[in-house]
């Protein structure tokens, strides 16, 4: 059996995370997906809109994982490669060169992401939109079902 094994946070999961999963699926039987806990991202300076036990929660519910398990320290990615007998680690190519050293465990593998979308940018976009985004002009209601 060849298992296959990546690491993120996968907040505000989209079509790339999907697509990602899928690519690294198909270079194997089994896909681990280590998903960074609160307190990981904390250290990392990074927050999540989701919790970690939803973001797993949402991942676990992606057809193509098989398990998910938590990322909680920087150091911990050999230490998984040999306790889950992982023969492929990969992330996406923003981390090119990133894990290199992996390679004396297993093969690394970095794809090229999904373009044109990220956790981040639905987040910067999110921020820019005005914080009432109903138009009271053209909303739809019981008594006016078309819009003005």
């Amino acid at each position: 059996m060849k298992t296959i094994i990546t690491y993120g946070t996968f907040d505000l999961f989209h079509y790339g995370h999907v697509r990602l999963f899928k690519r690294l699926k198909a270079l194997g039987d089994k896909l681990i997906v280590a998903v960074s806990t609160d307190e990981f991202n904390a250290k990392k300076g990074k927050a999540a809109f989701f919790s970690y036990l939803q973001r797993s929660e949402i991942v676990e519910a992606c057809q193509y994982v098989d398990m998910v398990i938590p990322e909680t320290r920087w150091d911990q990615k050999a230490k998984d490669i040999c306790r889950y007998d992982v023969s492929v680690f990969g992330m996406g190519d923003d981390w090119r060169g990133e894990f290199d050293e992996l390679g004396l465990l297993c093969e690394v593998v970095y794809l090229d992401r999904t373009g044109e979308i990220s956790s981040s940018e639905i987040k910067n976009s999110l921020a820019k939109k005005p914080a009432d985004r109903a138009n009271t002009d053209n909303a739809c209601t019981p008594n006016n079902k078309t819009n003005k």
